[in-house]
C-alpha cells in the first residue's frame, strides 16, 4: 500500500442541523479531522453554517433532504405527495413506505430538490461541487432518476454511492439496522448505472455505515480503510503500461459529528431527531480529532481533501 495515493474526504453531515452540530462540524474542520460538509438548506441552523463556511473556507456540499422536516419550496410547503399529515416530509421509512406504494409525485421530488440547490446557492455563493441524500434518499427508485437528471442540469459532478466493502462482516451492527443498510447497498447498486449514464462521479470507495455513532473507533476507521484499499486494488484492473506515476484511490468517509442538540433548538422543522441528542455525535468528535488518527494518515500517505480538489 506504500505507493498508494489516497485521497480521503472526510464529510461531516448535516450541517446546518443545529448550532451545536455546527460548532461540533467547525471544530472538527479546525482540528484537521474533517475535509468537507454537507448542508442541510431546511435546517435550523443552515444560514448560520453557511456564514461558518465562508469565515473558515470550508469546502461545502449539499445534504438533498427529502425525509426530515420541512420543504423549501413555497408551493411544496401546503400541499404535497412529499407532506405527511402534519405537514412535514414523511420521515427516514415513511418516505421509502409511501415511494414504494406509489405515493410520491416525482414531478414534486424534482421541484424541492431543484429549490434546495437554489436555496444552496442563495446561502452560499456558490452551486454545490457535490449533492448526496439525507438518509440516502437519493438512491431509491424513481428518485434516483430525478436526482441525476437535478445533478446534470446544473452540472454538480460529484455524488455518494452507499456501497460500503466489507459492510457485510460487521457483527456489531443490530439486525434491524443492518436490514436497513443492506437495502441501502441494493439501491446503490441499482443506482450505478443511472448516474453514469448522466456522467455523474464519485469516490473510488465509500465508508461511513460501519463506523457511525458509537460504533466509531480508531481502529475501527483504519481497518475500514485499510480492507476498502485491498479490496479495492484487488479488483482494479493494472494497467498493461504502468507509468512512473503511483496508482491513486479516493474515498469518501461519511461522519456525523457534533455537539448534542438541546431541544427544541435545531432540525428541520421539527426539532432534533434522538440521534442529534445523544452522545453518539460527540463520540463522533472525540474519536475524529484524536491525534492518532491524523498521525495514521500521514503514515499511510493518505491525503484529506474536498471533491474540488478530485
Amino acid at each position: 500500500l506504500r505507493m498508494l495515493q489516497v485521497k480521503l474526504i472526510v464529510t461531516g453531515d448535516d450541517f446546518g442541523y443545529c448550532p451545536r452540530r455546527n460548532q461540533g462540524i467547525v471544530d472538527c474542520f479546525l482540528a484537521g479531522a474533517v475535509s468537507n460538509v454537507s448542508l442541510l438548506v431546511n435546517g435550523s441552523a443552515a444560514a448560520d453554517a453557511a456564514k461558518l463556511a465562508k469565515r473558515y473556507n470550508i469546502p461545502i456540499g449539499l445534504h438533498a433532504n427529502l425525509s426530515e422536516g420541512s420543504p423549501v419550496c413555497e408551493v411544496l410547503k401546503t400541499n404535497s405527495s412529499l407532506l405527511n399529515k402534519h405537514g412535514f416530509f414523511h420521515g427516514k421509512m415513511g418516505f421509502r413506505t409511501a415511494l414504494s406504494k406509489g405515493l410520491l409525485n416525482m414531478s414534486e421530488v424534482k421541484q424541492e430538490l431543484k429549490a434546495q440547490v437554489e436555496l444552496f446557492h442563495e446561502l452560499t455563493g456558490h452551486l454545490p461541487p457535490h449533492m448526496d441524500g439525507h438518509q440516502h434518499v437519493h438512491v431509491l427508485p424513481e428518485v434516483r432518476h430525478v436526482f441525476a437528471e437535478v445533478l446534470e442540469e446544473y452540472g454538480i459532478k460529484y455524488t455518494r454511492v452507499p456501497i460500503e466493502p466489507g459492510l457485510h462482516n460487521c457483527d456489531w451492527i443490530p439486525p434491524s439496522l443492518m436490514d436497513f443498510y443492506l437495502g441501502v447497498e441494493e439501491d446503490s447498486f441499482n443506482t450505478v448505472d443511472v448516474f453514469t449514464k448522466h456522467g455523474i462521479r464519485w469516490p473510488d470507495i465509500y465508508i461511513g455505515l460501519s463506523t457511525m455513532g458509537k460504533n466509531m473507533s480508531v481502529s475501527n476507521i483504519w481497518s475500514a480503510i485499510d480492507a476498502a484499499i485491498v479490496e479495492f486494488m484487488s479488483k482494479a484492473p493494472s494497467p498493461a503500461h504502468p507509468t512512473a506515476q503511483s496508482r491513486m484511490v479516493t474515498i469518501e468517509l461519511m461522519v456525523h459529528p457534533g455537539y448534542p442538540s438541546v431541544p427544541p433548538t435545531g432540525g428541520c422543522g421539527e426539532g432534533p431527531d434522538d440521534f442529534s441528542q445523544s452522545w453518539e455525535r460527540l463520540h463522533e468528535l472525540q474519536t475524529l480529532i484524536k491525534p492518532e488518527l491524523q498521525s495514521h494518515y500521514k503514515t499511510r500517505n493518505i491525503q484529506l481533501c474536498s471533491f474540488k480538489d478530485l
